[in-house]
């Protein structure tokens, strides 16, 4: 995704700024240089970012090479990935809807035997 955000012209020499975690997509052959400020950074991701001739930024030195944010992009994750989404939709129970509905207790915490004293 990171990759694809910035492979366009117009994010040409603009640094990247993700508020998560940067990882490795194995589907990609290559990745454009790019310079990439993150909270954590997994292995694999770094050592490709690294070797297409990038440079991976903590969110201090980001601070000190661009104090007012210019020459930054905020690269954010898909706003329907929340899970607060599926309870979106037709009414739970209508036909055809996967909207999840909201319950105080799940099925099989209901079906528990009677708290009897031992006779």
């Amino acid at each position: 995704r990171l990759a694809r955000h910035m492979k366009k012209p117009t994010r040409e020499g603009l640094i990247a700024v993700v508020v998560g975690t940067v990882t490795n997509d194995v589907r990609l052959y290559k990745i454009p240089k790019m310079t990439v400020a993150a909270l954590h950074v997994t292995e694999k991701a770094r050592a490709r970012i690294l070797a297409a001739g990038g440079e991976i930024l903590t969110f201090d030195q980001l601070a000190l090479r661009a104090p007012t944010g210019k020459k930054t992009v905020l690269v954010q994750g898909q706003r329907n990935a929340r899970e607060a989404v599926r309870h979106f939709g037709p009414a739970p129970g209508a036909p055809r809807s996967h909207t999840k509905p909201y319950v105080r207790t799940k099925g099989h915490e209901k079906a528990r035997p009677s708290r009897r004293a031992n006779v």
